[in-house]
């Protein structure tokens, strides 16, 4: 398990090096790219929640192998949006684009937050993990309310 999470995260961050608008051909790639970042950072984000939120029982490896694979994956969606990538069944709202500003200091925040859980999960203690959780939800709910089409 240990092995396939640090091969995931090592190829994730090779591609984190690149910018990610430069890697899409058409729009409808960065809308692909931008939902699968999301999928997956809503999968590992959910299984430290999970633990977070008395759901399963709390298990340190655990939860630092998904914080430290979130860390890397929370850093991937956002140069997936540039202009013209509003097409197709895309959940994104017009305001991604209009707003840019606000979007991209969301998703810095978001970005911050999860460092701080991935830094909890480290230290192995599940109050620390709790409360960062609860500020990555936040977070995630934020950017949700205001870009994200419901």
């Amino acid at each position: 398990m240990k092995k396939a999470v640090a091969i995931t995260a090592a190829t994730l961050a090779l591609f984190a090096a690149f910018p990610a608008a430069a890697q899409f051909a058409k729009p409808a790639d960065a809308v692909k790219y931008r939902e699968s970042a999301f999928k997956l950072m809503a999968t590992h984000f959910g299984r430290i929640n999970a633990m977070a939120q008395g759901k399963v029982p709390f298990d340190a490896k655990a939860a630092q192998a998904n914080a430290e694979v979130l860390s890397v994956i929370a850093k991937l969606p956002w140069d997936a949006f540039p202009a013209g990538s509003n097409v197709g069944n895309t959940e994104a709202k017009p305001e991604v684009w209009s707003q840019p500003d606000k979007f991209k200091s969301g998703a810095q925040l978001l970005i911050d937050n999860v460092a701080k859980l991935d830094t909890a999960a480290r230290a192995g203690n599940l109050d620390q993990i709790k409360a960062a959780a609860g500020e990555v939800g936040k977070s995630c709910k934020a950017c949700h309310e205001t870009y994200k089409k419901d």
